[in-house]
């Protein structure tokens, strides 16, 4: 027998290593509702509506019961894309500053392929999503507004699609991320996963009774009453991804973060038990701002466990490049802190306070608006404080100079959170106290 030079066997280690399976990366797919509250899920405490995977996913998994967003699709996707608050970065409803980096441009040369499929709403520009460092994408609203649900009408990597033989879209978009993890099983893959579930229009799913293929247009078949099918139809479709990933194998080193985008349409009535949660998206109310958020990677985060912490949308880039063994460049301002370690059972750090810079689309009062918060009390920029513990629709400010104890206390952090933003915002976009678009020199996406 031959004896191996050392050498050799140094070259032959070398080899391996090389040849080590990409797999061994954890793949990550990161699921975001559209208008989808806290309240909406059984998990959390939601009765009116039955959403089996996502309980289960929670049962097997982690959630998390302080996770808030900003009140409007465009700026949660703005931060959640980018880890940095609204007064660094955003420009306007439907567009995203083209020159921003995202998750998708970080995880790209950590040897990821990537894909995002579902609602886009950030610009018309079709080499935006490549811009933003996505390989393939399959979305709605990209370079138009077709409808989205029966008969839909799509971008499929830069081919505009009309659908008018009863296909429902998000069955189209839901078999596309299928079929991505599909065909890149072998490679480490990120899914950004953006559902039009389960916003309005209200209309039947495929699995309504009153379901008609043949329904054409936003507005036919509108009514509240739908909410409750579109729910379940979403919850539905999680499974069949959820399933194609254990057919093939990937279960176990695929990591899953499920969020809502911002709180449940204006208005909806859903229940907690006894107690009736109204649908408040586009306020910076707990009701629009409150999301569930559900973790969930077999053998690494632990089975049944309810976490605390705060976590906002900013939070998401660092826990996805944690989960990835990643890093983003250090010119780079994140504001996000990942909450992987607390998922995974470990102290990590927790956020004393969250921040929030919104700037409404519309409405009687569209000012823009500036607060922070922690889990019981909440300060704006006015100088309106609130106690949720006793006041959850912040229907009465307290007066600051009457606080003592632990509201004194909480009312001296979150000044200085925002104070820590004070001159974050650049000259020339809207600043705090002026309506929204109303700023002289607004950048604009091309």
């Amino acid at each position: 027998m031959k004896t191996v030079r050392p050498l050799a066997l140094l070259f032959l280690l070398v080899a391996f290593v090389l040849n080590l399976p990409a797999a061994t990366k954890p793949n990550l797919i990161l699921i975001m509702a559209d208008d989808l509250g806290y309240e909406t899920i059984g998990a959390n405490g939601g009765t009116s509506y039955r959403t089996p995977v996502l309980d289960n996913l929670a049962a097997t998994g982690g959630r998390h019961t302080h996770c808030f967003v900003q009140p409007l699709c465009t700026p949660t996707r703005v931060q959640l894309m980018t880890g940095q608050y609204n007064v660094r970065n955003y420009i306007n409803f439907g567009n995203m500053d083209p020159k921003l980096t995202t998750f998708g441009n970080l995880l790209k040369p950590a040897g990821y392929v990537t894909c995002i499929a579902g609602k886009w709403q950030l610009g018309r520009d079709p080499e935006l999503p490549k811009k933003f460092g996505f390989d393939e994408h399959c979305l709605w609203q990209h370079t138009r507004r077709p409808p989205r649900y029966a008969n839909a009408g799509l971008e499929i990597n830069g081919v505009e699609k009309d659908y008018s033989n009863g296909e429902y879209g998000p069955d189209i978009v839901n078999d596309y991320a299928m079929d991505f993890v599909t065909r890149h099983k072998d490679k480490p893959f990120f899914l950004y996963y953006p559902m039009t579930l389960t916003h309005s229009p209200y209309q039947p799913t495929p699995d309504s009774k009153t379901w008609d293929p043949k329904t054409q247009g936003e507005q036919a078949k509108q009514d509240d009453k739908h909410f409750g099918d579109m729910v379940e139809y979403m919850d539905k479709l999680i499974g069949k991804l959820v399933a194609r990933l254990d057919s093939l194998g990937l279960r176990d080193n695929t990591l899953i973060l499920f969020v809502g985008d911002n709180g449940t349409g204006r208005g909806l009535r859903s229940m907690m038990g006894d107690k009736v949660v109204i649908g408040g998206k586009g306020t910076t109310t707990d009701a629009g701002m409150h999301v569930p958020l559900i973790v969930n990677w077999p053998g690494k985060v632990a089975a049944g466990k309810v976490h605390a912490d705060l976590v906002d949308s900013t939070d998401f880039l660092p826990t996805l490049l944690d989960a990835a063994g990643a890093k983003a460049p250090p010119a780079l301002k994140l504001d996000g802190r990942s909450f992987l370690p607390q998922a995974r059972g470990e102290k990590g750090q927790p956020r004393e306070w969250a921040y929030s810079w919104y700037s409404p689309r519309q409405g009687p009062d569209m000012t823009v608006r500036e607060l922070a918060f922690n889990h019981r009390f909440k300060l704006y920029r006015s100088g309106d404080f609130y106690d949720l513990g006793q006041d959850i629709g912040e229907k009465q400010p307290l007066k600051i100079a009457s606080l003592t104890g632990e509201a004194a206390a909480a009312a001296k952090l979150l000044q200085g959170a925002l104070d820590q933003f004070k001159s974050a915002r650049p000259a020339g976009l809207d600043q705090p106290g002026e309506k929204a678009g109303k700023a002289k020199a607004k950048k604009k996406a091309k």
